[in-house]
């Protein structure tokens, strides 16, 4: 972790999503390199580690080596200060174990951002890369998105289908990321329709784009899937979405965020001004998340 603040640092990122994972002790791949959940949780297993996950953050935090972002004045103040901010978040609902209870707890703890599902198909919706059991989100989903929606947390429907997205994007009163996707690679599992794109850009939220090879391998392959989202969306609708550490086949010129500074010259040099790169590398996430933090 100290390496990714150094490299936070180096590259002049300011603050930065650090994820639990809410369905970790679960996952596995399969030979076919397929990530799921290879059993279900013990009563308490995923609620104690997620809290465990970001222990380390908190550590770094409490030694002075992040700030913590927990209201929108945090995030401005994260822009003038020389070490980057962490806002704690937890990719997949899992972790709450079905109790509403729970988001407020969240909250309480610090955490600002839950990713309602990930690679289990667990009480809050359906995934991408699983068959659906639940036509999109269940009751409890929108009970949550309600209930983020009410204490200021920013709601994340990366991994949700297509119809998980739009039963969100129906239930919340403020605009959701889908923090890291990539648009019109057939085939990934993983990636999205236009169309699924849309729903939540028209919501008036952002959809992060993730460096993977798929659809083109190296650098040059990740600008062209920014170029491609904001096609799909709009300039002021898309973000990086590094999922750092997250996949193993992460473009090997894109790995650290020490090279942050060399999107922004490769999006220049593609022809997009100066405001519309500042959008993608942070302006965008800066306005939804001021929409949804208090």
């Amino acid at each position: 972790m100290d390496g990714h603040i150094e490299r936070l640092a180096k590259g002049r990122v300011r603050a930065a999503l650090f994820s639990a994972v809410g369905d970790g002790p679960l996952l596995t791949l399969s030979p076919q390199g397929k990530i799921y959940a290879q059993r279900e949780p013990q009563p308490g297993e995923l609620y104690q580690s997620a809290y465990a996950q970001l222990q380390p953050v908190r550590s770094r935090v409490a030694s002075g080596k992040l700030a913590l972002v927990e209201r929108v004045a945090d995030l401005e103040r994260a822009r003038n200060e020389a070490r980057p901010a962490a806002i704690l978040a937890v990719e997949g609902g899992d972790f709450l174990e079905g109790r509403l209870d729970r988001v407020q707890e969240a909250y309480a703890r610090g955490i600002r951002s839950i990713q309602l599902v990930h690679y289990r198909v667990n009480e809050l919706g359906d995934i991408q890369t699983e068959p659906p059991r639940h036509r999109g989100l269940t009751p409890f989903g929108r009970d949550v998105i309600r209930e983020m929606n009410r204490l200021g947390m920013l709601v994340d429907v990366a991994h949700a289908t297509f119809d998980g997205v739009k039963a969100a994007v129906e239930t919340s009163s403020k605009p959701v990321v889908l923090s890291h996707t990539v648009v019109g690679v057939p085939g990934f599992a993983r990636a999205v329709s236009r169309d699924h794109a849309r729903l939540v850009a028209e919501a008036g939220g952002v959809v992060g784009v993730f460096p993977v090879t798929f659809g083109g391998p190296g650098f040059d392959g990740y600008i062209d899937h920014l170029s491609r989202m904001a096609d799909a969306v709009g300039i002021d609708h898309v973000a990086v979405g590094t999922d750092m550490d997250g996949i193993p086949f992460q473009v090997a010129t894109f790995d650290d965020y020490s090279e942050w500074p060399s999107i922004a010259a490769a999006l220049l040099a593609r022809g997009y001004g100066r405001a519309d790169v500042a959008k993608v590398l942070g302006g965008n996430v800066v306005r939804v998340l001021g929409a949804t933090l208090t």
